[in-house]
Order: C-alpha cells, then structure tokens, then sequence
C-alpha cells in the first residue's frame, strides 16, 4: 500500500490538532481506525461490522461504557 491514507474524524472533535479523536480510512473495501494521539496503531475491521457497531451505539448498547 504505497497510497497516502485519507484519515478523517468527526466534526465533533472540534478544530484543535491536539485533541485526541478517532479517525477513520476506507482502505481497499475495508475500514481502519486509529486514535489521533497513536497513530501508528491501527485497526482493522469490514464496513459490516463497522455498521453493526455504529447502530449498537446509536441504540444506546455501550452508554454504561460512558
């Protein structure tokens, strides 16, 4: 993979560099995630388990996390 990865985060996390968020990257039919603040971990999943896990939060399935 020699193309430069197009990471994008949430509008939410306001416009200071320095604010940790997770942002995302569609890579080749899949999605990687990482954290602003390490970005040398990554993480890699499909975009259906990237849905399932979204609708899972926006059905309130991980507030106890919060």
């Amino acid at each position: 993979m020699t193309d430069a990865i197009n990471w994008q985060k949430s509008s939410f996390s306001g416009a200071d560099n320095n604010q940790s968020c997770i942002e995302l990257a569609s890579v080749d039919g899949s999605i990687k995630m990482r954290e602003s603040d390490d970005p040398e971990v990554v993480v890699t999943t499909s975009v259906a388990k990237l849905r399932a896990f979204m609708l899972g939060v926006k059905a309130g399935e991980f507030d106890h996390l919060i």
